[in-house]
C-alpha cells in the first residue's frame, strides 16, 4: 500500500456551518501529532477530532467503488480525510489495526458516521443517506507514535492480534442498531474503540441492564 495523498483542511463556512471537512492535497512532508496533522482545522471538537480520532483515513478501494458505482470522480480528501492510502479498503479493516508510515504508528479506533456537513460538502443533502447504505465509511485513528509523512510514502499493516476483533463495518452497522445486545456491545467495548464510542456504547449496555 501507498499513502497517496495527505490533506489538509482550513475552516471554512459551507452555509452557516464552519467546518474543516474541505480538504486539499498537501505536497511535501507534514507533521503528525497525536492530535491529527499539524495545520488542519477541527471546527466541531464536540464530535471530531480528538486524541482517539486524530486522522481520518480513506481507501483508495473506498474511492473506487464511488468511481465504479456512482460514476462520482472524487478527489483525495473529498470525505474531510487526512490520509488517502491506495490498495485499501475500509470493508477490510478492523479496530486495533494498525497502520506504519515512516515512523508514524497509527491505530484504527472507529468508522465514520456520515452527518449533514457531509451532505452539504457534496452539495446533495441525501448524500449521508447514500453514504451509510455505501457502508464504505473510512476510519479514525489514534497516533501511537508521531513523526512525518508524505504522499507516495509505503504503508504497512499490522493487523490486530485480537481473536475477537471488531470490523470497522461491524462498529458502523451496530451504531445503527436501534436494539443491539448486550453481548455484541460488550464485544465492542472490549477492544481499543474510540472514546466517544466507548461512551456511547457503554451508555447503551447499561440502559439495557437498568
Amino acid at each position: 500500500m501507498k499513502l497517496k495523498s495527505v490533506n489538509v483542511g482550513s475552516a471554512l463556512r459551507l452555509g452557516d456551518l464552519l467546518t474543516g471537512i474541505c480538504k486539499q492535497s498537501h505536497e511535501g512532508a507534514i507533521e503528525v501529532s497525536t492530535l491529527g496533522l499539524v495545520g488542519d482545522a477541527v471546527c466541531d471538537k464536540k464530535y471530531h477530532g480528538g486524541p482517539d480520532q486524530a486522522i481520518y483515513i480513506y481507501g483508495g478501494d473506498d474511492y473506487a467503488f464511488w468511481s465504479n458505482e456512482h460514476g462520482l470522480d472524487l478527489n483525495p480528501g473529498t470525505f474531510g480525510d487526512n490520509l488517502t492510502i491506495s490498495e485499501l479498503s475500509s470493508l477490510s479493516v478492523c479496530v486495533g489495526d494498525r497502520f506504519l508510515i515512516n515512523d508514524v504508528i497509527l491505530e484504527a479506533t472507529a468508522p465514520r458516521i456520515p452527518c449533514a456537513t457531509l451532505g452539504r460538502r457534496m452539495d446533495d443533502p441525501k448524500f449521508p443517506v447514500a453514504f451509510r447504505k455505501a457502508q464504505r465509511s473510512g476510519f479514525y485513528c489514534r497516533v501511537l507514535q508521531e513523526g512525518v509523512v508524505q504522499a507516495g510514502s509505503d504503508v504497512t499493516l499490522v493487523p490486530t492480534k485480537d481473536p475477537e476483533s471488531l470490523s470497522i463495518l461491524d462498529m458502523f452497522e451496530l451504531y445503527y442498531d436501534p436494539n443491539p445486545s448486550s453481548e455484541r456491545l460488550r464485544h465492542a467495548l472490549a477492544t481499543p474503540i474510540a472514546i466517544r464510542d466507548r461512551e456511547r456504547f457503554s451508555e447503551r449496555l447499561e440502559n439495557l441492564n437498568a
